[in-house]
């Protein structure tokens, strides 16, 4: 455990895409990083895709060949989480969007790292002091809201929760000045200022397409060409995952109980069909060595 305010040591719990992107920020930056995930197989995995990215990043002359080994230095993997935590200046947890789940694991995490530690979720709508309330620290909780690429995204939503110390957000607004982050600070409410606003773009988009006013592609193009998205609202849900997407769209429609949240049917339908995305391969989208090929014959109305 480091002495003073400053984080040495980290571990992130969940190798999948945001937890094995997570992972590599932190190490770049100098943190000794454990990534910890309990299938041993999707730790490889997150190891050999932080590796594919050092590598083209090396190719494309942003990292250097030292760099690169140096992260990779700064790396290590787990199947466990009590012996990493026991050391560690913070905890990020990046696991599926399960309360439940996040509650366990901030409880365990609670019993076990040492004083001082900040204990971080990843969590792109989910309550913070919910989470917060399984820990007997709850002034250390705080929302890390990373985005997909980890290590190309520039935005780091920091999520404050009624009971997070002013100590806890200044370490974390200091963190991800150390990642090279631009941080916005939220309170805690549903869906926070990303997922919310994003939710409701993502699902008109999804029931114009429903209705028939434009393919995808039309769509998506309409927001990237007109308004200067990067991406369109619909290869941007390929992207995060559908699956993902219908569990926070589900959970700010309890919550808010507005028509903007309420789940489009043809998000419900493709999930069920194991389209979920860029992952799979098909969404609303086809995608073939991470770039999109063709509109999904399934996602048609």
């Amino acid at each position: 455990m480091s002495t003073s305010h400053q984080i040495a040591t980290a571990v992130v719990v969940g190798a999948g895409t945001m937890g094995h992107g997570i992972a590599q920020v932190l190490a770049s930056a100098g943190i000794a990083t454990t990534l910890v995930d309990l299938d041993a197989a999707v730790v490889a995995a997150g190891l050999a895709k932080i590796t594919a990215n050092l590598d083209n990043g090396v190719a494309k002359g942003k990292v250097s060949a030292a760099d690169k080994d140096a992260t990779l230095g700064r790396l290590r993997t787990a199947t466990s989480t009590k012996e990493p935590l026991s050391t560690a200046d913070l905890l990020v947890e990046a696991i599926p969007e399960r309360m439940a789940l996040k509650r366990a694991l901030f409880q365990e995490a609670d019993s076990v790292m040492p004083a001082g530690a900040i204990l971080a979720s990843n969590t792109s709508s989910l309550s913070i002091v919910e989470i917060a309330a399984a820990t007997k620290r709850p002034e250390a909780v705080v929302g890390l809201h990373f985005f997909n690429p980890v290590h190309i995204m520039k935005l780091l939503e920091v999520v404050k929760g009624p009971l997070t110390s002013s100590s806890t957000l200044d370490r974390a607004l200091a963190l991800a000045a150390a990642l090279k982050k631009t941080a916005i600070v939220v309170n805690d409410a549903p869906g926070f200022a990303t997922s919310r606003l994003g939710i409701c773009l993502g699902n008109e988009a999804m029931r114009m397409l429903e209705e028939g006013v434009a393919s995808a592609a039309d769509i998506d193009a309409a927001m990237r060409l007109g308004y200067g998205h990067p991406m369109g609202p619909l290869a941007l849900s390929d992207l995060v995952g559908l699956d993902v997407r219908l569990n926070i769209s589900e959970g700010l429609f309890t919550e808010l109980g507005t028509d903007g949240f309420r789940p489009p049917r043809i998000m419900k339908r493709l999930v069920q069909l194991g389209h979920t995305g860029k992952k799979s391969g098909r969404g609303f989208y086809l995608w073939e060595n991470g770039e999109i090929v063709g509109e999904n014959p399934a996602a048609r109305r």
